[in-house]
């Protein structure tokens, strides 16, 4: 379970970055950080990528739901990130790189469930569950028209949903080499079968009408118990 490290590594970077951001004050600390206004861009590399402050109460990168379903997101998020928390432990002696992909996933589901359980609380802007998703990384990969609609930029997003796409990608490819490794196991098991199966056919060959085989007489003749090497009796 040591792979849980990633996903508290993700899920701190997350939330640090996302505080940042959006800002926050700690009474007791006396401790306050403005953050940026909604919409505010900086440019970090040009125009390629600039931090830009969005919210969404939907999915990740950006994507908008209905408000009435805004409740189950939420509990399907908490539902799957527990499920996945056991799936780890039950999975704890399996591929190293499997359960790194399964981290990433969960660190990245945690790290927006916060978001949607808890930011409207502690923001006094929304019910428990009811939060909005803060993203703000801004990329310019391409120019792409689809359905008639023009995008000259990739969706805004945050370390979370970064954590989860590069895990999944990561389980896509260590399940393809997975399978890859299963056929090849099946095709050595079933050789070995093979040559099993011939050996017995060779040792139960018509020669042996005696009804011993090839093996057995091999066995005994070296352990000196032939015909040959047993004294007849007076």
């Amino acid at each position: 379970m040591r792979v849980l490290y990633i996903t508290i590594f993700v899920v701190v970077a997350d939330q640090v970055s996302k505080f940042w951001i959006k800002g926050f004050y700690i009474p007791f600390l006396n401790l306050k950080h403005e953050g940026m206004q909604i919409g505010q861009k900086i440019p970090v590399i040009g125009d390629f990528f600039r931090i830009t402050f969005i919210e969404n109460p939907g999915l990740a990168f950006g994507i908008d739901v209905d408000s009435t379903i805004k409740l189950w997101i939420s509990l399907f998020s908490l539902v799957a990130s527990v499920g996945l928390v056991i799936y780890l432990y039950v999975a704890r002696k399996e591929n190293l790189g499997f359960r790194i992909a399964l981290a990433m996933i969960l660190g990245g589901a945690v790290g927006n469930f916060i978001d949607r359980a808890f930011y409207g609380i502690i923001y006094d802007y929304a019910p428990l569950f009811y939060g909005k998703v803060v993203d703000f990384l801004d990329f310019d990969f391409f120019n792409l028209t689809l359905f008639g609609k023009s995008y000259d930029r990739f969706a805004i997003f945050n370390v979370a949903d970064s954590s989860v796409t590069i895990g999944i990608f990561l389980l896509l490819f260590l399940y393809r080499d997975h399978g890859k490794k299963e056929i090849s196991d099946d095709v050595e098991k079933s050789a070995t079968v093979n040559e099993i199966h011939q050996a017995a056919e060779l040792a139960q060959g018509p020669e042996n009408n005696s009804g011993t085989s090839q093996v057995e007489d091999k066995i005994k003749e070296e352990n000196g118990e032939t015909d040959k090497g047993k004294e007849t009796p007076l």
